[in-house]
């Protein structure tokens, strides 16, 4: 090779700076005005997991991967971190309400309420618990800062109490009247009322982006899905079993399932609740109840009311992993998960009394005396941003 003259450099020097120049870098590294180059403008966008568009009105989802993740240990929202930390019972015989002190396991307070209370209800705004008193046709509120009961607000056949998730409309379960009663969730004014052919309406849970809900019939064995918005009923199926008598609904952690609790064919309902096609059944115990979602998102509890036990329930494992029975027997019912997730506690629905159960161990903690028949009784205050309604379902 030649050496190089002094000027052949300076136009080699000239041509390097040209063809960087040509592929779009700036002499001092920079991107050139405009953003990226051409070839990263070429490249494919990393795609971003896909959020489901909720009902209007609802707060964002947190994760699409879990429902319940506001619902960590002691998240508490804002609006309820004042609150005392208290159990309230409804004694569906007894006409009252049973105010229990988790820290001591002792009843500090009995409220008198109206005709058969069914359910402890948290407003969609965490600052009211509704009693359902059902034959009384009247919702007593509580002030959950302070223990007081204030005026009943009269209401038709409240068996049971949910909130859209928008917190648009409270939506009363009238299980006699055989009815759907959408609701101011403030003044509880009646805005639709929606009639229903089934018998025995009594719970329910939403879908992940909140645009329909699921409901339990009772006493004709029946499933409806419901469009939230339209307030209309676009499913309706009869469970596959003689003398079914679904209860409580819960929805799984990624959205994608639905569990209904059977008491009659003593297990749970599995059920894809987009297609809601005909579910199958997990057997679980005698009488199965409630259904609860520890706080880690990666269990859930099952009471068997008619065998004095709760089974364990792992999303992960799809499959029954424990089964807890309580010393000297019981008839657990309904109730929910303390806010740190280390204890459920549970009404003995024919034993006048309330189990506090240890969530590691599945160990009884305590058993209280209370009024008679107790029911839906809720643990308040609990994580989440807002309530969806029943015995305290947070999202």
């Amino acid at each position: 090779m030649l050496p190089l003259t002094k000027r052949s450099k300076s136009l080699l020097a000239a041509a390097l700076l040209a063809a960087l120049a040509g592929c779009g870098i700036a002499d001092n590294g920079a991107e050139p005005r405009g953003g990226a180059t051409k070839d990263a403008a070429a490249l494919p966008a990393v795609p971003k997991r896909a959020v489901p568009a909720g009902l209007p009105g609802m707060p964002p989802v947190l994760d699409p991967r879990d429902v319940y993740a506001a619902d960590r240990p002691g998240k508490l929202s804002p609006v309820v971190k004042g609150f005392p930390s208290r159990v309230y019972v409804p004694n569906t015989n007894s006409n009252t309400v049973s105010v229990i002190d988790p820290a001591t396991y002792r009843v500090i307070e009995t409220i008198p309420v109206g005709i058969q209370p069914q359910h402890v209800v948290p407003s969609w705004d965490l600052k009211t618990l509704w009693v359902n008193n059902n034959r009384g046709h009247t919702l007593t509120p509580i002030d959950p800062a302070n223990g007081v009961a204030g005026k009943p607000v009269e209401v038709h056949d409240p068996y049971n109490l949910y909130f859209t998730p928008n917190g648009r409309y409270a939506v009363v379960m009238a299980s006699l009247d055989r009815e759907l009663v959408f609701r101011d969730p403030h003044t509880m004014e009646r805005k639709k009322t929606v009639p229903v052919s089934c018998y025995g309406v009594n719970h329910a849970d939403f879908s992940a982006d909140g645009r329909y809900f699921v409901v339990s019939c009772e006493f004709s064995g029946e499933l409806l899905k419901v469009d939230t918005e339209k307030m209309e009923v676009i499913g309706q199926q009869r469970l596959p079993f003689e003398g079914a008598m679904p209860q409580d609904v819960k929805i799984s952690p990624d959205g994608k399932t639905f569990y209904i609790a059977d008491m009659m064919a003593h297990g749970v309902w599995v059920l894809d609740g987009q297609k809601f096609t005909t579910p199958t059944l997990l057997p679980t115990g005698k009488g199965a109840h409630g259904l609860y979602v520890s706080r880690d998102s990666r269990e859930m509890y099952i009471p068997n009311r008619g065998e004095g036990s709760i089974s364990v329930f792992d999303f992960r494992q799809n499959k029954l992993t424990k089964k807890w029975r309580l010393p000297d027997g019981g008839s657990p019912d309904m109730g929910g998960v303390s806010a740190d997730g280390k204890v459920l506690w549970l009404s003995g629905r024919y034993d006048s009394e309330v189990y506090a159960i240890d969530t590691t161990t599945g160990r009884q903690l305590a058993r209280i005396p209370v009024g008679s028949g107790p029911h839906g009784l809720a643990v308040y205050p609990q994580p989440g941003r807002y309530s969806l309604g029943h015995t305290g379902v947070f999202r």
